[in-house]
């Protein structure tokens, strides 16, 4: 019982790392609050990936020549 309550406090910690490293990079960029108006601080660990990658998204500058698609 005690091996399996480590493991898992383990992997409870290592999530919660990974959230807050992706919560510090949003702060970073100036995002407080997700698209639905919900405070970051709220948000789950895949919430917290989705307006970080839509937050890159709206860092790229597409007039640059490098940045277009087509």
């Amino acid at each position: 019982m005690g091996i399996l309550y480590d493991f898992v406090k383990k992997v409870n910690v290592h999530q919660e790392m990974k959230r807050n490293i992706i919560l510090e990079d949003l702060i970073a960029l100036g995002i407080i609050e997700s698209q639905q108006g919900i405070s970051v601080y709220e948000l789950d660990y895949d919430e917290l990936k989705y307006e970080l990658v839509m937050a890159s998204f709206r860092q790229i500058d597409i007039q640059n020549d490098q940045n277009k698609w087509f």
